[in-house]
């Protein structure tokens, strides 16, 4: 049962990730890479509060702070062993703020406070 909670978790968490790969795939291949990295800034937290809110609402196995965690490690985990060492063979997407660092802070805090929202609303 441990493993099954785990892996809808997990499977939130790689959703999202393909949402906002996405996003920065086709934004990149319509626009400047500037305009991609502000479209991905701005829809990785809407992807991550919709899919949030669908977990914590449906399922709900973790805490948000876990969920948050779990959230963010998966999206870090691929953006560097997947994007950065395979597909771009660089780490330099590392030192770009809003095109990594902002959307990792912009992912975590939406899971983790949607998760608080939900649980809270739950407790009245």
């Amino acid at each position: 049962m441990k493993l099954k909670r785990g892996l809808v978790v997990i499977l939130f968490a790689f959703i999202g990730w393909v949402l906002c790969f996405a996003t920065i795939g086709i934004g990149m291949a319509l626009t400047s890479i500037e305009t991609a990295l502000m479209i991905h800034a701005i829809a990785a937290p809407i992807i991550f509060f919709g899919l949030s809110l669908i977990y914590f609402r449906k399922y709900n196995y973790t805490s948000p702070l876990v969920t948050a965690i779990v959230f963010i490690s998966f999206v870090i985990f691929m953006d560097f062993f997947l994007v950065a060492i395979v597909i771009n063979r660089s780490l330099e997407m590392f030192s770009s703020f809003i095109g990594t660092w902002l959307p990792f802070i912009l992912i975590f805090l939406p899971t983790f406070l949607t998760g608080v929202f939900v649980n809270r609303k739950r407790m009245v």
